[in-house]
């Protein structure tokens, strides 16, 4: 006769009870943790069970959209955002986004394809919406989490014991403000605030020149957003060259070293020279780490104490989560908790984040299935070097070392400023700021590692990082192309072939753009 696999024959004693596993938030990396536990074999033969709970009132996270209300919004997200990535190189690498999808997408497309990608592999039945977690604490005796969360029926607190955590709830809602001398009163008068509260040039009202801080994608969006409205732009970038754009409406300046009289609108630079006539500033300065359902007792909120030695317990320095075994599984002494129950989802930056999600929470289900497959002392051993690599990188040049300062030591100074803490170490400062920051192709070969970890075959491919490399100028030219209203024509078909095929007609897409781009521009060829 046929016999019953012991894992499915486990399942069918009587009074066995599967492993729980409790994901926190139905954002990206929830979804991509729930598909990933559903395709597991524990899932499959009830030795497992996932419950996610969201807030929100439906699935999609940062991509949902929320007024630009509350203290914070619920989401960063303002009218105009697309995707800083191709969508190939930025898809969950089990479900494309639809054929003749835009290159680049708006922020609705991608909205839709969060809640098709849950529909499609069965996803709602596992996720509670409107039922924010409230608190998670351990239960030692019981070798259990006790989750509780805010019932969306009657509003009362509910308590439920699970064997795994899953940290899946964004780092993208609580705004980072830096410690520039004045902001805090520009804020307060309400003549500044984040971007966080950004949604449209409206917000400004009759604003004319309007100071935007920051480099990265957010501020770039909101310059351009600014200087199509018809308003002049002074855009406060650390490190900027002075100079004069778009007939002087747009004006590149450094970084702000004083935020002066509000009457006046009076902003001094850090090489001395000043601004006045600014109406309003929006600070695109970044957010925040944030884990608030978790005790201190759990989660310290501060900057860890300087290694060596590693801590024994977990912080938050609001800047990274430290210390983490392959930036997922809390590095802490057994009497805090087991740390092959615990894993933090999408913390790393600079990346393409949910192929890494999907890599990432392989690895967690493997952690969770075989427990010793966490090696304490070499991730010890790992979470030491790169704290070497990155303490050297910013303390490379400084004063005490040479009379020079560098950029690198200018990062750290830099960092230093984004604190209120006087008596923080802006080295170690820096140091955090970094540790989750993936450069040039880490990333692709931390998927690698994690997947190899996880006993799973699956690679980067070749044109992923390719065409990730690329990114900069496949945006410039799809953005031409919308501009020229060419752009549905060149995607037309696109992606129509099942399977792979599907995925070569993407990948030849992107190298024509590329093409394309040499041609107009043959002094930036890559070749």
């Amino acid at each position: 006769m046929d016999l019953l696999p012991n894992a499915a024959l486990e399942a069918s004693w009587p009074g066995h009870k599967p492993q729980t596993i409790c994901v926190i938030g139905a954002g990206p990396a929830g979804l991509s943790a729930l598909k990933i536990i559903k395709d597991s074999q524990k899932y499959k033969d009830g030795l497992w069970t996932a419950t996610a709970f969201e807030a929100r009132d439906n699935v999609g996270g940062v991509w949902l959209p929320a007024p630009g209300i509350g203290d914070p919004p619920l989401t960063p997200l303002y009218d105009s955002l697309t995707t800083n990535l191709p969508h190939p190189v930025m898809a969950y690498t089990s479900f494309p986004f639809p054929p003749e999808t835009a290159l680049f997408p708006p922020a609705a497309t991608v909205l839709k394809y969060m809640g098709d990608y849950a529909a499609h592999f069965d996803l709602y039945p596992l996720i509670q919406l409107k039922t924010p977690v409230l608190s998670v604490t351990r239960d030692n005796d019981a070798g259990k989490w006790v989750v509780t969360v805010r019932s969306p029926e009657t509003h009362s607190e509910e308590t439920s014991a699970f064997d795994y955590i899953v940290v899946a709830n964004g780092h993208y809602r609580v705004p980072r403000f830096p410690s520039t001398p004045g902001l805090k009163e520009w804020v307060e008068a309400k003549k500044a605030m984040h971007s966080v509260y950004y949604r449209n040039p409206s917000d400004f009202g009759d604003a004319r020149m309007v100071v935007v801080v920051g480099a990265g994608p957010s501020g770039q969006d909101l310059c351009t957003d600014l200087l199509a409205s018809g308003r002049a732009v002074i855009h406060s970038v650390s490190g900027a060259v002075r100079e004069d754009l778009h007939d002087g409406r747009l004006k590149v300046r450094g970084r702000i070293a004083q935020y002066g009289d509000l009457s006046e609108g009076r902003v001094v630079f850090e090489d001395g020279s000043e601004e006045s006539g600014v109406d309003r500033c929006v600070l695109a300065t970044g957010y925040k780490m944030d884990f608030p359902f978790f005790p201190s007792s759990i989660l310290r909120q501060s900057l860890p104490p300087p290694v060596p030695p590693l801590p024994g317990a977990l912080y938050n320095s609001t800047y990274h989560v430290f210390p983490l075994a392959k930036h997922v599984f809390p590095l802490v002494n057994a009497e805090e908790f087991p740390s092959s129950t615990v894993a933090f989802l999408g913390l790393p930056i600079r990346v393409a984040p949910l192929p890494l999600l999907e890599a990432q929470m392989r690895a967690v289900l493997h952690v969770f299935a075989h427990p010793e497959s966490l090696d304490p002392t070499q991730e010890a051993v790992d979470i030491m070097a790169r704290y070497e690599t990155l303490q050297s990188r910013v303390t490379e040049g400084s004063p005490t070392a040479a009379p020079t300062i560098t950029s690198r030591t200018t990062e750290a100074e830099e960092v230093a400023k984004d604190t209120s803490s006087a008596s923080a170490d802006p080295v170690e400062l820096a140091i955090a700021n970094a540790w989750h920051r993936f450069d040039g192709h880490e990333q692709f070969e931390y998927r690698d590692a994690m997947h190899a970890f996880a006993g799973a075959s699956i690679r980067v491919p070749a044109w992923e990082i390719e065409m990730y490399d690329a990114k900069g100028i496949l945006r410039e030219e799809w953005q031409d192309l919308e501009r020229l209203g060419q752009a549905d024509e060149w995607v037309r078909g696109v992606g129509s072939s099942a399977g792979e095929k599907g995925t070569e007609e993407w990948v030849a897409l992107m190298r024509k753009l590329l093409k394309r781009a040499e041609e107009r521009h043959p002094e930036r060829s890559r070749l």
